[in-house]
C-alpha cells in the first residue's frame, strides 16, 4: 500500500484528511509548541491525558493496551513525541532512535477502531481541560484533527505491518482486536 492509499483509508476512518492533521504541527502562528505553553505544556497535556487513561477502570479491555508502561513512562514517552512533533527539541529521537516508527511500536497492541476512538474520547478531553488552551479554539481544534488522523494511521497501518516491523510492548496479544 502507498502512503497514499494509506492516508485515504486514514481519511475515510478518521474523517480528517493528512493535510488538515499536518496543519496542527506545520502550519499555526504562532506555533502550537508555543500557544500550548512549551514542553511544560506539553508534559502538562500528556499528564491530563494519561491521568484519565490510568483511571479508566471500566474499559479494562482499553487500559490492557498500557499494561507493558508504567503511568510515568507512558507520559514520559507521549511527551517526548509530541515535543519533537510540534517542533521542539528531539527528546523522543533521543529516547527512542532516528525513526519514531509509530505505528511498528504500537503494532504489538492490535489496535482498532474501538481503541482509537477510546483513545480520542480521553484526549479530547485532555486537550479541552488544557489551562493553555481553554481560550484557543483554533489550537484545540486543529490538535484533535491530528489526534484523530494519528490514532487511526495506527489502525489502517497496523494491517500493514510485517512481523520484523514491530517494534513495541513486550508481548503479542494474538487474535485480539481492540
Amino acid at each position: 500500500m502507498s502512503k497514499y492509499e494509506l492516508r485515504a483509508k486514514t481519511h475515510k476512518l478518521s474523517g480528517v484528511t493528512y493535510e488538515q492533521s499536518l496543519h496542527a504541527s506545520t502550519s499555526l502562528t504562532p506555533p502550537l509548541l508555543d500557544r500550548i505553553g512549551g514542553q511544560d505544556g506539553i508534559h502538562t497535556l500528556a499528564t491530563l491525558f494519561y491521568k484519565r487513561v490510568f483511571a479508566d477502570k471500566a474499559n479494562p479491555w482499553f487500559l490492557g493496551i498500557f499494561a507493558t508502561s508504567t503511568q510515568s513512562e507512558a507520559i514520559d514517552n507521549q511527551y517526548r513525541f509530541l515535543v519533537q512533533t510540534f517542533g521542539g527539541e528531539p527528546l523522543y529521537r533521543e529516547k527512542k532512535g532516528k525513526y519514531t516508527r509509530l505505528v511498528g511500536r504500537h503494532a504489538n497492541y492490535k489496535i482498532g477502531p474501538s481503541a482509537a476512538e477510546r483513545w480520542m474520547y480521553h484526549m479530547e478531553r485532555a486537550v479541552d481541560e488544557h489551562e493553555a488552551l481553554l481560550e484557543d479554539e483554533e489550537a484545540r481544534e486543529y490538535l484533535k484533527m491530528y489526534f484523530r488522523f494519528t490514532a487511526f494511521y495506527i489502525v489502517a497501518a497496523s494491517e500493514y505491518m510485517r512481523d520484523d516491523q514491530l517494534s513495541g510492548g513486550t508481548q503479542l496479544d494474538s487474535g485480539r482486536i481492540w
